[in-house]
């Protein structure tokens, strides 16, 4: 069961244990301010040793007391926004699977232990509009005690001003009203940040523009840096099967694993990059098999809603459904017990290790401008040879291996021009559309085939069990003239494809 997370805006102050409370009344928009009312709230924190989950400002807790006592996961999701996720409270301290799920890309195999107890005295005003209650100020008094890395203790107060129906106007100008009482924005973007202190810190590193001008290097890492960003993004999507997450993690997995080879001139650990490589190509194997069940299902589901009535003899929606229904939940598990493997998590930390501490050639700190064009025109060179392999067979077959091979070589190319793009250069924005508009044609092509294999696969099946089959064998002569359509069209979307780059 998947629930949609809760929105938190909030905004926190640093004040004195003295410190008068403002006038609320006199925010813009409110009314009137309720009475008062006192919680007391006991909360745990779970982290794992080193603080894998508070360097991402991420926040696991268990609470009691409170109108919302429970598990709570806190989210960042921008500069005063979190997004956070609850779970019942349940009897024990082990962490529900459902918000488990959400933080593994980092805890990875990592055991989660308690890293600090907070106790709080939490008065809250809520600030009313014509439409309702538009915010909660709170005035809490925090005791905190640290339990790692080092035992520590330490008490504040702090206000906390959070949205609930009203506008990030309204908060605006509530901030504003705190602070000409004198009162600061919170040095600490949370409670546990503050209980830790120096505990903490971040997985933010330097990251240098890259430029025609800087080394090509910087291009390089840029690249694998958003891409790594990006496959990390979709792992708690696809643990809860988020739409088109897998997707999206299997193309960050591709263009990783696609640029590692271009760009491998530039990367002094020829070995460990072989090996990167390599499981990244296993990654997008088993992604791949979920996200083929996917694309069937759609691609088929579309057919048959093109198809007369008249044509669907038999229960061929029903089987379909079927088929391709239990095909993808068998190959989602699959996913997920892939997920929360060793293999895995090793790859999340390799990879981790590439974009923080790269180990770069000399080549790689020549200018961009000069170094990237070359590596880009071994590619087209590539590419050139594969579709003149694939040219070179008797137009109409339809389903030479070679076609195959020129997908793949003009993904590779695609992405190899698309991180290319801080170079500047037109034409290899030229190169990386044209290489796109190729692959997507051969792409139809490939679904062509594997659509057509599992036609003959459930066809069959349907035939044993004593349906007819004649919409099977209609369907599969449909994805066969498709076939040949897109092999036509490779043809000619060949001739649009830039000729080298030249050196600067």
């Amino acid at each position: 069961m998947r629930a949609e997370p809760v929105v938190e805006i909030e905004r926190t102050f640093d004040v004195g244990d003295d410190t008068p409370l403002p006038v609320l009344e006199d925010v813009p928009g409110v009314g009137s301010v309720d009475a008062p009312v006192e919680f007391h709230l006991e909360a745990e924190y779970f982290d794992t040793e080193d603080l894998r989950l508070a360097s991402h400002r991420i926040t696991l807790r268990r609470r009691t007391g409170g109108e919302d006592a429970g598990w709570h996961l806190k989210l960042p999701a921008g500069p005063d926004e979190r997004h956070e996720h609850h779970a019942p409270l349940g009897r024990t301290s082990v962490v529900p699977k459902p918000l488990l799920k959400l933080i593994r890309v980092h805890t990875r195999d990592r055991v989660l232990v308690p890293v600090a107890r907070l106790d709080t005295r939490r008065v809250v005003r809520r600030l009313r509009g014509e439409d309702g209650v538009l915010a909660e100020f709170m005035d809490d008094r925090v005791q905190a005690e640290a339990l790692l890395p080092e035992p520590s203790s330490l008490r504040w107060r702090e206000w906390e001003i959070e949205l609930v129906g009203g506008s990030r106007d309204m908060l605006d100008a509530a901030t504003g009203l705190v602070a000409a009482a004198g009162v600061r924005a919170a040095a600490h973007r949370s409670k546990l940040e503050r209980a830790l202190a120096t505990g903490v810190t971040t997985d933010a590193v330097t990251v240098t523009e890259p430029s025609p001008e800087g080394p090509a290097g910087d291009v390089l890492i840029a690249y694998l840096r958003e891409q790594v960003a990006a496959l990390k993004q979709q792992d708690p999507q696809v643990r809860i099967d988020g739409s088109d997450a897998i997707h999206r993690m299997r193309v960050a997995t591709r263009r990783i694993r696609s640029v590692l080879a271009t760009y491998r001139a530039l990367l002094d650990d020829v070995e460990g990059v072989g090996r990167l490589r390599e499981d990244l190509r296993w990654l997008a194997g088993v992604l791949g098999a979920a996200r083929d069940a996917q694309v069937m299902r759609a691609r088929l589901e579309q057919m048959l809603a093109d198809e007369p009535p008249e044509l669907l003899l038999g229960p061929v929606q029903r089987r379909l459904e079927i088929e391709l229904g239990g095909d993808y939940r068998r190959f989602h598990t699959r996913v997920v017990k892939t997920l929360d493997g060793e293999r895995y998590f090793r790859l999340l930390d390799a990879l981790d290790a590439l974009v923080a501490a790269p180990a770069l050639t000399p080549r790689a700190a020549d200018p961009a401008a000069q170094v990237i064009p070359g590596l880009i025109n071994r590619d087209l060179k590539r590419l050139r040879r594969a579709v003149r392999d694939a040219r070179n067979h008797r137009a109409g077959v339809g389903d030479h291996p070679a076609l195959h091979e020129a997908r793949k070589d003009a993904k590779r190319l695609r992405y190899a021009a698309e991180a290319a793009s801080p170079v500047g250069r037109k034409k290899i924005a030229r190169i990386a559309e044209a290489a796109q508009a190729l692959q997507k044609v051969l792409g139809e092509h490939q679904d062509s085939m594997v659509t057509r294999d599992l036609l003959r696969r459930i066809g069959g099946k349907a035939f044993q069990e004593g349906e007819n089959g004649f919409t099977y064998g209609r369907l599969h002569a449909l994805e066969q003239a498709a076939a040949l359509d897109a092999e036509a069209r490779f043809r000619h979307e060949w001739k649009y494809i830039p000729s080298p780059l030249r050196k600067k």
